[in-house]
């Protein structure tokens, strides 16, 4: 496993695609094994893919991409701007309630910082908002989506750990309104200390909250939807993100009418390569997951924890920090990938609801994508807005404390997540 580690990082250093680097890697490994043989790896990549759970993964994509063409976001920024307006940093408040309200539509902390950025980015800088302060808000406070469903992190932990995914998804709800309140808090006091004004002095009237919260409605009712087919027994999740694709053309069609089929053919575009990107990875992942199970990795791990303490939650404290740590130089997507397979029998025999871990996990694997040498968001609305990484470390850190604020909760206070799951499905 040595050298299947060295690989790995040589090649990540090297500049070579991650889900390349995973599967060369990987694939030394049974070079080293000469009583394995050299088929072996050729059939585990095939079979990775061969998953009935794993149809969720381009259904709720395909979703995500054909809500974003039918008009649904301009109406979730129109509404964010009207509830916020009155507040300081009213930009930066908008961009916490679009990233709540988004969850359900993109699913990625990725594209919603990057389409942040875009659309109200030049806003800000016209205002006087500095560059560093912009970007830290739209990175930060897009990890919002990765807990609101579906959050594809938590569609691709419940599929290798074969955990819930209604009870993901219903966990994630509570941890990412708390999210937004505290990215709301910090947003509050850092725009009063540098006299980011509000647009108006009062709140907007209700009439016109009303009016733009009809317009979109079909947005919000996107992961109660969700969560309400998976609880029912109605729908698995695969065909649960068949009935979000028809939703979304639905809506597109018929309520909103701005779905062509040339924004169709773009969703579909969009989707095919998004998906090949993660599909690919969890393919060539199954080779490093063999890897591991046939040195007994899971094993190893687990007793030395025990060894460590026999408490789970110094146990879990330990991985989260470790998690932390890995971020900073993985992209959590790969960490997710790599990981669920060794994490889920660990938490499994220290005794660890691996509802509470899964949701704990992703977020926290996310936080990575904001946190030097290698965040994936960070650099995405950096060189979007044209700015230094140094400036977004510095005036980005009390939105990352507010991140860690929000895992200590979830760490110390487990009903944070459990509530909602157990309050649905019992």
């Amino acid at each position: 496993m040595t050298l299947v580690l060295v690989a790995f990082l040589v090649l990540l250093l090297l500049g070579m695609p991650v889900a390349f680097a995973i599967g060369i890697a990987g694939f030394l490994f049974f070079l080293q094994q000469p009583h394995l043989p050299l088929t072996m790896p050729v059939q585990l990549v095939l079979s990775e893919t061969q998953s009935f759970s794993l149809l969720a993964i381009p259904m709720f994509v395909f979703a995500g991409n054909l809500m974003n063409a039918t008009g649904v976001t301009k109406r979730l920024v129109e509404f964010a701007r009207v509830v916020a307006g009155h507040m300081w940093g009213w930009l930066g408040q908008v961009s916490v309630i679009l990233s709540t309200l988004m969850g359900g539509v993109t699913g990625s902390a990725i594209a919603d910082s990057a389409m942040q950025a875009r659309i109200m980015g030049p806003e800000m800088i016209r205002r006087g908002y500095s560059r560093g302060w912009a970007a830290a808000n739209f990175a930060f406070t897009a990890l919002i989506t990765i807990a609101i469903p579906p959050g594809i992190g938590l569609v691709l932990y419940g599929s290798i750990g074969q955990v819930s995914i209604g009870r993901l998804f219903a966990g994630g709800l509570v941890p990412g309104l708390l999210m937004a309140l505290a990215y709301g808090i910090v947003v509050s006091i850092t725009a009063r200390r540098r006299g980011y004004r509000p647009e108006r002095e009062r709140p907007a009237p209700v009439r016109d909250i009303a009016r733009t919260g009809v317009a979109t409605i079909w947005a919000i009712m996107f992961p109660i939807l969700l969560i309400v087919t998976l609880r029912s027994g109605l729908l698995v999740p695969s065909e649960a993100g068949a009935a979000a694709c028809l939703y979304a053309v639905l809506v597109g069609l018929l309520a909103y009418r701005e779905l062509d089929w040339e924004r169709f053919k773009q969703a579909a575009q969009s989707s095919i390569l998004d998906t090949g990107m993660i599909m690919l990875l969890i393919a060539m992942s199954g080779l490093v997951s063999y890897a591991m199970k046939w040195e007994m990795i899971p094993q190893t791990l687990t007793q030395t924890l025990i060894g460590l303490s026999s408490n789970p939650l110094v146990i879990l404290f330990i991985i989260l920090v470790f998690l932390l740590l890995l971020g900073t130089v993985l992209d959590s997507t790969v960490i997710i990938l790599l990981l669920s397979a060794i994490l889920v029998p660990v938490m499994k025999g220290i005794g660890v609801d691996l509802v509470h871990f899964g949701v704990l996990f992703v977020i926290t694997c996310a936080v990575g994508l904001n946190t030097p040498p290698v965040g994936l968001s960070m650099y995405g609305v950096c060189s979007i807005l044209d700015c230094s990484v140094g400036d977004f470390v510095r005036e980005g850190w009390p939105f990352f404390v507010a991140a860690l604020c929000v895992i200590a909760l979830m760490f110390l206070f487990p009903q944070v997540v459990l509530w909602l799951p157990n309050l649905i499905f019992g």
